[in-house]
């Protein structure tokens, strides 16, 4: 038999070249290789803070929340083929947990619910498109910048509460960052656990001797009263729609489009995902979610190039929550906020770069300045103050 025929071919013709590895997982247009499982993390640092306060601070059970954020981000990912990130939202969050544990799961079920109609209406009736035809480009790029030094700061602060182990993290990210071979992400997470294990042995030692304990998730919707749904809408829900629409439909469209133009998305998908993930994950235990612009920053800066990250993210979570969850809440708090202030530092880094195709016309940068200022503070503010500001400027109101 002659090498042609071994090959598959009696033609003559040369056999076909071997499959690259990198595209022998590939399977439509989702990748699932050691980058993309890398890149999967990138969002650890937005993440584990907020499960964290819902599990030690409101009592949530960690299955309801990792079961419905593990089943939204492999939909997700299976989806729309890029790493949207499925992460908490940031002002419910803040909100429930500083209320130190007066929040109960059926208000976080009334606002997940409400959140889930409110976009999945706004999307589909196209009314969001009424709101972000308002969003010039500085604007949207004030929104991104604001977010990106946002994430940096927050991400130094933490990497200040273990000095040092910050600076390694941060020395090991910088070096590795250009050899995409070995992750930089693999690399942190590694030194996260060794640390977690030098500072705290004890609850090391105890999670290490934990067993899997198969559960499902319970149906919390029966539990929440009319009361607790318009608690939820007022008190946390309603003040979380400004800063999803800057952060979660107007960045994160505009992000994705301009890192992955062959596969758009619009601002009322954005609007109707998040709607939908909500209406499903609410009366199963989920916290409220939604599509941020800086997770999917870092998704990308630890090497997410497609949706398989999200889809190996979820997979990561489903089993987690349906086989140990009870050790996912001690798992997370003993994991050094150190090295999570990396990951979200570089975050910020990814996200802040993106504004760099700005231009040089004055007007658009000191828009886009005035926006990120507000939006370091209050997103609606800042998208409000950027509407105003640049219809002044280009009607001639006003110079600068």
């Amino acid at each position: 038999m002659t090498a042609n025929e071994e090959a598959g071919t009696t033609d003559g013709t040369p056999p076909a070249a071997p499959v690259p590895w990198h595209r022998r997982w590939t399977i439509g247009r989702n990748r699932y290789d050691h980058l993309e499982l890398a890149g999967a993390f990138g969002d650890l640092g937005t993440l584990i803070p907020f499960v964290v306060g819902y599990i030690a601070v409101l009592k949530v059970d960690p299955l309801g929340i990792l079961f419905t954020m593990g089943g939204s981000a492999i939909l997700v990912g299976l989806y729309y083929k890029t790493p949207i990130p499925v992460q908490p939202m940031k002002a419910i969050g803040g909100a429930a947990i500083a209320s130190g544990g007066a929040m109960s799961a059926g208000m976080i079920c009334g606002a997940g619910l409400f959140t889930g109609l409110f976009w999945l209406l706004a999307g589909a009736t196209r009314t969001v498109d009424l709101v972000t035809r308002f969003a010039a480009k500085p604007i949207v790029r004030g929104i991104v910048l604001g977010l990106g030094l946002l994430f940096m700061t927050q991400g130094t602060r933490m990497m200040l509460v273990t000095p040092w182990l910050g600076g390694v993290g941060l020395v090991i990210t910088f070096v590795l960052i250009t050899y995409p071979r070995f992750p930089a992400m693999f690399a942190l997470l590694i030194v996260g656990a060794v640390a977690a294990y030098l500072l705290d042995p004890v609850h090391a030692s105890q999670l290490l001797s934990m067993r899997p304990s198969f559960r499902l998730p319970e149906f919390t919707f029966a539990r929440m009263g009319w009361s607790d749904f318009v608690a939820g809408t007022l008190v946390l829900a309603i003040p979380q729609i400004p800063l999803t629409m800057g952060n979660a439909v107007i960045a994160i469209r505009a992000e994705n489009n301009e890192l992955f133009p062959d596969r758009p998305v619009s601002d009322r998908t954005m609007a109707v995902s998040q709607g939908l993930i909500n209406l499903v994950s609410a009366p199963f235990g989920g916290i409220p979610l939604c599509h941020g612009a800086g997770g999917m920053a870092g998704h990308v800066r630890f090497g997410a190039r497609t949706g398989g990250s999200l889809v190996m993210l979820g997979a990561i979570m489903l089993a987690l929550g349906l086989f140990f969850s009870s050790a996912v809440g001690l798992l997370f708090q003993i994991f050094p906020k150190a090295i999570l202030g990396v990951i979200l530092f570089f975050a910020g880094l990814e996200l802040a770069i993106t504004t760099r195709d700005i231009g040089g016309r004055k007007e658009d940068v000191y828009v886009m300045l005035v926006v990120a200022g507000f939006a370091m503070w209050n997103m609606g503010a800042a998208f409000l103050a950027g509407i105003v500001l640049y219809q002044a400027l280009e009607r001639g109101w006003i110079k600068v």
